[in-house]
This record gives structure tokens, sequence and C-alpha cells, in this order.
């Protein structure tokens, strides 16, 4: 039986099987390419082709395909094979460099916002070498960027490289002004840990709803939910264990580092936590992990959701993506040291992120903005749409102590008794952690809590990253100029923290009053994905990331029109089950049952002479009223999916969604629900809430 060690990483062309397997002229020409961003060599790519196909075939592999990421949210692949014609009518298997390198599949089918016509099928895959190629299904995977004709990124594994390289230019300046001189590059790594909620896929099959749209539009309070937090990190039931075991040995294979596994606060919630890793890596592994956590719950009767909000009323699930920076000599670059007040290289990488945090408070939001995070922000289990940063009292008080120009006094290690003997004394953390903050430090890094449980965590590290890369480049422009560094050092990390304190909150940010108080400190609350999504289009925010290289114009004024037109989208699919299921299994659902109370009444006059019927009176009369409020607000649902026609503009038509078409949903759901509450379990046409989420034994 294969040991962990074994199998880890048995499927992917890691750095092992590229030793073994080139030469070593090519492998340190390949090694300089992803070290150092050197230019590729067409006879380098061509020994990586065989070595790389040879490795495969070896393993299984029968295709190959250039693995991308548009502008869908979820991966794409189009397979070939191997095998090439022979002079005498047999087959050999053949992969060149050139094939390696470069692929073809149609862009005009992929979301462009503009940026392609229909007509304009032709579109590039290139091989992103940073990224290790794997197997997947007997199939070679090699992960690649997508481009148009053009050159306009059509992915988001681009920008996210040009994000990763802009802020690695930018902290370079400012680390050799400390006299870091042996510093290489400086990477931005992450772990994003995901959440997931498990279903039986016989229920599953039932719900047209779960089908179509990934969450429940319709579904009654179950008696129980997660009131009494029995769940949280409870005995994981034995069919889960199951699932998670052969996830494991899946996502292990493929090199990725699964770690951490645990019951979520909600019932048939669960966790899953990698180590982490640099981020492009990282982002094409969370790729990777949502994929095949769905094909692996399957071989169990098991269907994973990956919505944000999959059901009202319990938590919702969330992404939480980890964020540090560290140089290729292995220096965190966010760690304080035993002494940060003193650490003024930690101090300025800090404020870097403070001010990028604050000037650019809108780009993060909408980086995780979707239609189902939309349900998420703001609730119980998640941050407030406003950004904010928490910092622990340690370095709360650090930055005070600067900015005030009194001395730090510093605090003493609080060891922690417990009271009972046998028990080992340890010494307490000097932050607690907060995790109802957007953005908060947690020793050596950042958690950033605002991503929705099926974004892909690209978006979000590509606005980071530029933001911190301006921080810097601000920095190291006035630092480079400066006659005196020190004094201009600490002055600029003393503005730093007086202009930016407003972004600096500690406290609880499900609070009423904190979102009242963000407004007095001038902090943007964008509720909605329409309230936010128009502004990567302001001046700043363009301004910044063309600058950094990380987008072009036109390449910005695409994805807000993909990102709106999802949105849209996205809605209009969930009310039109809605209207369906109102319609077809919902109404008729109740008037059966109204049937029957109907003929339980007449039954009992017939044999008991002076029988009341209470029961059956009231309850006819009461669903005969809901049942017309359904038929009613399913009218108006329909009524206002038809106005949407006359919209030009994705912004315009995001708006009457938000503001019409959403509020007629919630009155549909809200009678449908309660009908729910009076109608017999037998006659109710679709799984309950309590029968899901409490269905997996």
């Amino acid at each position: 039986m294969e040991t962990v060690t074994e199998k880890f990483g048995s499927l992917v062309f890691d750095d092992r099987v590229m030793k073994a397997n080139l030469s070593a002229k090519v492998y340190q020409s390949l090694k300089k390419t992803i070290d150092e961003g050197a230019q590729l060599d067409l006879s380098v790519a061509n020994a990586v082709a065989t070595a790389m196909k040879d490795w495969a075939i070896a393993n299984g592999a029968t295709h190959f395909t250039h693995w991308f990421q548009p502008l869908t949210g979820i991966t794409a692949e189009k397979h070939d094979s191997f095998i090439t014609p022979a002079p005498d009518g047999r087959v050999i298997m053949e992969f060149s460099g050139k094939e390696l390198i470069k692929g073809e599949p149609d862009a005009s089918s992929f979301p462009s916002g503009g940026l392609r016509a229909t007509f304009e099928a032709r579109g590039y895959t290139t091989w992103d070498p940073t990224s290790y190629a794997f197997i997947k299904e007997k199939t070679l995977c090699i992960p690649t960027a997508f481009c148009s004709f053009g050159g306009e990124a059509l992915d988001k594994k681009t920008p996210l490289l040009r994000s990763m390289e802009a802020l690695s230019k930018q902290a370079m300046r400012i680390l050799k002004l400390f006299g870091n001189e042996d510093v290489k590059c400086v990477r931005t790594s992450v772990g994003p840990e995901q959440e997931y909620f498990l279903v039986d896929k016989a229920m599953y099959d039932k719900r047209k709803d779960l089908i179509y749209t990934g969450r429940t539009l319709f579904g009654a309070k179950a008696p129980k939910g997660q009131e009494m937090e029995d769940h949280y990190f409870g005995a994981i039931k034995e069919r889960v264990a199951h699932f998670m075991a052969d996830l494991n040995d899946e996502l292990w294979k493929l090199g990725i580092l699964a770690k951490t596994e645990h019951n979520e606060v909600a019932p048939a919630q669960h966790e899953l936590a990698p180590i982490y890793t640099t981020t492009n890596i990282a982002a094409d592994h969370n790729q990777l992990t949502m994929e095949i956590m769905q094909k692996v719950a399957l071989k169990h009767g098991l269907v994973c959701l990956l919505h944000e909000k999959p059901f009202a009323g319990v938590n919702g699930s969330g992404k939480h993506n980890n964020w540090s920076m560290a140089t290729d000599t292995g220096i965190n670059l966010l760690s304080p040291g035993e002494t940060p007040y003193e650490n003024a290289q930690f101090l300025i990488f800090l404020c870097a992120v403070i001010k990028a945090v604050d000037d650019y408070q809108d780009l993060l939001r909408l980086s995780v903005a979707t239609a189902g995070n939309d349900h998420r922000l703001g609730a119980n289990e998640a941050p407030p749409a406003v950004v904010s940063i928490f910092l622990g009292d340690e370095l709360t008080a650090i930055l005070e102590a600067i900015e005030s120009g009194k001395p730090y006094a510093g605090t003493k290690k609080t060891t922690l008794k417990l009271g009972v003997d046998v028990l080992p004394k340890f010494a307490r953390d000097n932050t607690d952690r907060n995790r109802t903050s957007p953005f908060a430090f947690t020793g050596n890094k950042f958690e950033f809590r605002m991503l929705g449980s099926s974004n892909s965590i690209s978006c979000a590290n590509i606005m980071l990253n530029a933001a911190v890369a301006e921080s810097l480049k601000i920095y190291a422009d006035r630092l480079e100029s400066a006659e005196n560094f020190e004094q201009k050092l600490q002055e600029m990390i003393k503005k730093t923290i007086k202009d930016h304190k407003r972004i600096l909150f500690n406290g609880n940010g499900y609070d009423d009053a904190w979102i009242a108080e963000a407004e007095k400190r001038g902090l943007k609350n964008y509720k909605t994905t329409p309230d936010c999504m128009p502004h990567l289009l302001d001046e700043k925010n363009v301004k910044m990331l063309t600058s950094h290289n990380i987008f072009t114009e036109a390449e910005l004024k695409s994805r807000c029109e993909i990102m709106l037109d999802n949105y849209c989208k996205t809605v209009v699919i969930e009310a039109n089950t809605m209207t369906d299921m109102a319609r077809k299994q919902i109404l008729p659902a109740i008037e059966e049952y109204l049937k029957t109370v109907c003929d339980t009444a007449v039954s009992k006059k017939a044999f008991i002479q002076d029988a009341s019927c209470d029961y059956e009176k009231k309850t006819v009369i009461k669903l005969s009223v809901l049942m017309e409020q359904i038929l009613s607000r399913t009218e108006e649902l329909e009524s206002e999916l038809i106005n949407l026609k006359v919209f030009s503009d994705i912004e315009s038509e995001s708006f009457a969604i938000r503001d019409k078409i959403l509020p007629k949903m919630s009155e549909l759901r809200a009678v449908a629900d309660e009908a729910e509450m009076y109608t017999s379990s037998k006659y109710w046409p679709f799984p309950t809430y309590g029968e899901l989420i409490f269905g997996v034994k």
C-alpha cells in the first residue's frame, strides 16, 4: 500500500520528475525560466515536451490539454491525443515543444466583454512553466494562460502573473534600500481555506433550484439548524469521513497540499485548508480542489455545494484567503520578529498593506462581488461589506506609539494558566483572532475573509497584489530620492499611520454600531455587486492598474461588463427557476393536499353528524389564501422579468435586478415557505431543509 509520501505528487511533472528525466543543461535552462523569468528556448521546450510525454504515457495518459482559466470562473480544457499517423498505417505517440508552448482554442465562445466579436474566433493558450503539469483522468494537463488574437488577456491567470511581477518589482526596490542585495524576487503566497456543503445526491436530484442554481430558492426553516453549535469541529460522520479520505488521496496525487479538514458551523458544512504556496500555483490548486471535491462527492452518492449561500438561515460558505509576501531567500516580509517596534523593514511593508487596503477598498470589495456572495457578506457568518483591517492589540499599540512619538512600553508574553497542574502552560499569542474582520493580521500574514466559496482566488489576489505594489512604488520613489533615508523612512511610516488609521478596527464587525462608525470614517459600504462593480472603471483604479501593466483599459472595461453580465444572468436564472417551481411543483402540491383535506372533511361529516372539521376548515382557508398569494407573487415576478428587456446597457439592468427582481423573489419565497409549514410533508414536492442538511448519515 502506498504511503502518503509515495503518493504525494505522483501525478505531477514536478521538480523531482524534471530533474530525473531532463539533461542537466535542459533542466538548468528550464529552472532559470521558472525562477528568473528567462526566455524559453525552443530546443529546451522540445526536450521538455518529449520528457513530459514519455512520463505521462508511462503513467497511463493518452491525451494532453492546455488547461486554462477563462473568465467563466471555472477551468477549460480541449483534449488532443498523442497519436500521430505512421507510414505503415500504425500510429506513433508524439508531442512537440510547439504543442507544449502554444494551443489554439476557439476564443469566440468564452466571455470577452466586447474584446472579441462573435466572428473573431482565434485565441491562444500559452504554457505557464511556473505551474507544474499534471495528469487528470488519463490526460496530461498543462497549465496555461489564455489570450486573444490581439494579445488581450481573456483569463484570470495572466493578470495574476502580471500582478505578482509588479509587486515583486516594487518590493525589490524597497529591499535593496535596506541592503538586501542577495534577494532576486519577492513572491506572494496564499493558503485558501475552502468551505463547502455536502448533501445526499438522491435529495439533490429532486430539487430544481439546486440543480439549476446551486442554492435553495425555497425552504422553510428546519426545527433545528445550527443553534446548538454542535456540528462545529464535531465528530465527522462515517460517510463524510470516507469522502474526505478519498478527496485527500486525489488531491495529494496532484501535489495539492491538503492539510486540515473539519466540520464547519452549519449542519452538512465542512472545510478543507491547504498549506500555503506561491499565489498562482495556489490559484491553480484551488480550482482543481473545487472540481475534485465535486467529482469525489458523486462517487459517494453525495453532491458538493460550493454556492456561497445554499441554505437561508444557516451559515454560508466562504474562502479565507491567507496572504503573505516572502523573498526567494525565505524571509517572510510580514513577520514582525521579536521586536516589531524596532523592525523598520517589517513596519514599512505593514504600512504598505494598510495604505493599499485603505486606498483601494473598492477594488478589494468588487474583487469578491458575485450574486452568490451578496447573500453572504454582512450575515453573521461573514464579514460586513465594509472593508477594514484588524491588527490586534500589540501592533495597534505600536502604531499608536509611532504616530504620537511616544516610546512604546512593550507587552510581556502572558502565560495562560488553566488551573489544572497536569496541563502544560503556554504563552498567549500577541494577537487574538477576529472572525468578523474582512482583513485580519494573524501573526505573519493577512487573512482576507470576504471571498465567496465558489470564487476564483485570482481576482482578489490580483487586486491585493496590485494595490500593495502601488503603495511600495510610492514609498520607493520617495526613499530613493531621500537625502536622509532613515529620517524619511520614519516620516513615511508615521504619515501612513496618521493618514490611514481610519481603516484599522479591532472590534466586532457584526455590530450595527460599527457600520455607522465606518460611515463616519468615510469607509465605503458597497452592499451589492451592482453597487461596487462599476467602480472598477474609476479613474484612480484604471490609472493604477494600467500603470503597473496588470490590465489594459480595454481589459478592465471587458471585466466590468462580464462581471455585471454574470450577475444579471445568475439572478435571472434563479428567478425563472422560482416561477417554474412555483407553477409546476408548489401550487399543484398544495392543491392536491387541499383536495385530500376537503375529502376528509366530507367523510367526517358523513360518519359524524356534528363533526366541526375545524382543522380542515382552517387549513383550507389558510392554504387557499397562500395559494392566491403564491400565484400573484409569481405573476409579479414574471412581469418584472419581462420588463428587463427594455434595458440596453448591463449596468442599468443590474440595478433593476437589484431593486425589482430580488425583492419580488423574496416576496414569493416568503409565502411559499409559509405554505410549506401548513402542507403535509407527504405532499410537499421536494426535500425540505431538515431532510437536506441532516440527510447525510
